[in-house]
């Protein structure tokens, strides 16, 4: 097992010991918080990862007043949010709006009645990368994994339902599952990465990438490699600088990714060739699904 650890972190050699494991655990939830938030905006529901955010906060500092790690305590009470959205078929802003305010004030009254609330209230706020351990890193390989072997199968189908959603109707396909699936899944991202980056660091790193992609790129494919591309940059960078500048991270990651951000304000440029009809993800201008992948449920 020594031997195992060591292989993964030897690569890290240039970096203080300290924060190697930080390093890797907030590298996890870089690639996988940007590819959640292009799922997110797809369905119009980009607002989730701040109201989301809010109910793992709160709940996180309520399993820490009872003993429980934040990152077990922020996802169980993101997952049972996601799991009365997808029951009550709360769809769009409003619900996640309801969401954030009801995390907010249950933030603020737990950390005004229980011991050193208002300490870890402020910590869950600003973020814990440098103090996350195993368990961290060990959530977010978790997460990591799961969303590499759920995200083809549940980004297609949503693609289908979101351009078209009478398909599903007039073929009688259980598209509960896949809304289910991404609301659970976003739940649990969105609280690991509050748990572990902070508040406004993983709603900036599931909103900014997400709608840099969506901006600049063309093709469903390519809004997703545009989205971890800039979430990985902008970690990458924030981390540096806050070491470098003797900062805290969550706020650095924030600036860093707000100043990425104004790369969505640039002209964008049509690339398109003569008889290319592929354009880029939008409303009005729907990806192209195979034919003979639309049918399967």
């Amino acid at each position: 097992m020594e031997g195992l650890i060591g292989s993964v972190l030897s690569p890290l050699g240039w970096l203080d010991p300290l924060f190697r494991l930080p390093f890797l655990t907030g590298l996890a939830l870089a690639c996988v918080l940007p590819a959640l938030g292009a799922l997110l905006m797809l369905r119009e529901e980009w607002l989730a990862a701040l109201g989301l955010a809010h109910l793992a906060a709160a709940s996180a500092l309520l399993g820490l007043a009872v003993g429980l790690p934040a990152v077990i305590g922020g996802t169980l009470g993101a997952l049972g949010a996601g799991l009365a959205k997808s029951l009550l078929a709360a769809r769009g802003n409003a619900a996640y709006a309801f969401m954030i305010l009801i995390g907010w004030s249950s933030l603020m009254l737990i950390a005004a009645n229980t011991a050193l609330g208002d300490a870890l209230g402020h910590a869950l706020m600003d973020g814990q990368l440098y103090f996350g351990g195993w368990v961290e890193f060990a959530t977010s390989l978790m997460l990591a994994c799961l969303c590499l072997a759920t995200l083809p199968w549940l980004g297609r189908r949503l693609l289908r339902a979101r351009f078209f959603p009478r398909f599903e109707q007039a073929n009688r396909l259980p598209a509960w599952r896949w809304h289910l699936g991404m609301d659970l899944l976003s739940a649990t991202g969105v609280a690991v990465g509050t748990a572990t980056l902070g508040l406004m660091g993983a709603f900036a790193l599931v909103l900014v990438p997400a709608w840099l992609g969506f901006r600049l790129a063309r093709g469903w494919r390519a809004t997703l490699a545009v989205a971890i591309g800039m979430g990985v940059a902008a970690y990458l960078l924030a981390f540096w600088a806050a070491l470098a500048f003797d900062q805290p991270f969550g706020p650095v990651l924030v600036a860093v990714l707000i100043a990425t951000g104004t790369l969505g304000l640039l002209p964008r440029i049509d690339r398109r060739r003569p008889g290319d009809k592929e354009a880029r993800p939008s409303p009005a201008s729907p990806p192209r699904i195979p034919p003979a992948s639309a049918g399967r449920g």
